[in-house]
């Protein structure tokens, strides 16, 4: 689908404008000081939201039911604090605004939580699925969950609501979660259950810090305009967010933040690395933070950090690490003076990803953090186990990982 300025694919089979990676891409190009292509994929994504409805999963046809975690106004500042222009900062506001109503009404919005979720408006297959993700013997991501459905006892959901095993058909309901997880960016894990497809009965922590977040940026760029009445506005929307998430999500038995299931009002005590979120946004308090570091031992491993502490087959949960959870975890723990442990974590990883191009001239998409490898089709039985090359966010969180390195020589922060 057309977009009217230039921007930077993800690489490898993703050769259009993805929606969180982009905001990943941006920060490494803020890093090398590009600062027109930063400025036009703000701009693509501010024509999406015009034209389209919303920020896209990516301009592509298919993808008009769902977007993807939404970073907007962490871009849109990322430009304006290198280039300070308010005018353009101005013009801006009505996407922001209109991004955040796509977030906090209709199906996105769980009014008795306070809080959103993830929600695709689309049915049936997801047509990406079926036609790219095959593996050697032709099965969909879909023919293997049929199978796992018909030879695994289901505890984590009632799998009535996703399977018929009288006609060995996927449900209705599977394919609206399947399609709601695709638009988390996490595609798939086991977070919600096999194949996260129960995420539509959940407020994730990890969306709900990020619309902390875009409510304090919304507050900021209209204070930076003027009107310091409708930034108190914002600010109290962020307030009220943050006590939410810490009544919902923070759990205080296992010291991490879970996602939250407004169905059975219970949290999930699946160990994601989505617990580093409310760190990188400064949601958690000094103890919580402290909670969480002491856990540290449980997702760090020799090439940096887990996505998830569980083996699934699942390409994000262990023993895969992927670049942003990377990057959100050492500036969680930067953000509460936990620098040692961010440089050690940020290390690991810049080494694992220097080693795997040393060996195969490459940059890619995910790794083996436990393996220190970035080999990882053998491990993946769900989702697309190809490794894709290229590769946007991992370029942009080395730089990244790197700059954050470089102010702590000589204990200078």
């Amino acid at each position: 689908m057309y977009l009217p300025r230039p921007y930077v694919v993800p690489g490898g089979r993703f050769n259009e404008m993805y929606g969180w990676d982009s905001y990943f891409i941006q920060v490494g190009l803020l890093q090398d000081g590009e600062l027109q292509r930063a400025r036009d994929m703000v701009e693509n994504f501010i024509y999406e939201i015009e034209h389209y409805g919303t920020i896209l999963n990516a301009n592509r046809t298919y993808y008009l039911t769902r977007s993807q975690p939404p970073f907007l106004t962490r871009m849109i500042l990322g430009v304006y604090r290198k280039t300070p222009d308010r005018a353009w900062l101005k013009s801006t506001l009505p996407a922001v605004e209109a991004y955040y109503r796509f977030w906090t009404v209709g199906p996105h919005a769980v009014p008795e939580t306070g809080l959103s979720r993830y929600w695709d408006f689309g049915e049936g297959p997801s047509p990406e699925v079926v036609s790219d993700e095959r593996d050697d013997r032709g099965r969909t991501h879909y023919d293997r969950v049929r199978e796992y459905y018909r030879t695994q006892k289901i505890t984590d959901y009632d799998l009535a609501e996703y399977y018929d095993r009288d006609r060995d058909a996927l449900t209705p309901l599977f394919y609206k979660g399947d399609r709601s997880m695709r638009e988390s960016g996490f595609d798939p894990s086991n977070r919600f259950g096999p194949f996260s497809v129960d995420i539509i009965h959940y407020v994730p922590v990890c969306l709900n810090s990020l619309l902390y977040q875009m409510e304090l940026d919304a507050a900021e760029i209209i204070a930076i305009l003027g009107d310091q009445k409708a930034s108190e506005t914002w600010r109290a929307r962020a307030a009220a967010r943050k006590d939410r998430i810490n009544a919902l999500s923070w759990d205080p038995e296992a010291g991490l933040y879970f996602d939250y299931n407004f169905q059975t009002k219970r949290r999930r005590a699946y160990e994601f690395a989505t617990t580093f979120y409310p760190l990188w946004m400064g949601i958690a308090g000094k103890d919580q933070a402290a909670r969480v570091r002491a856990n540290l031992s449980r997702f760090e491993a020799p090439g940096g950090i887990l996505t998830s502490t569980q083996v699934t087959g699942s390409q994000w949960d262990a023993p895969f690490g992927w670049a942003p959870l990377q990057m959100i975890a050492v500036e969680g723990l930067r953000r509460y003076g936990y620098d040692e442990d961010a440089d050690r974590v940020a290390a690991k990883f810049l080494a694992l990803v220097t080693k795997e191009f040393e060996e195969h001239g490459t940059i890619v998409e995910k790794y083996d953090v436990q393996r220190r490898e970035s080999d990882v089709a053998a491990g993946i039985q769900f989702g697309y186990s190809a490794n894709q090359i290229g590769f946007g966010w991992t370029n942009a969180v080395f730089l990244e990982l790197l700059a954050g390195m470089r102010q702590t020589v000589g204990g200078k922060r």
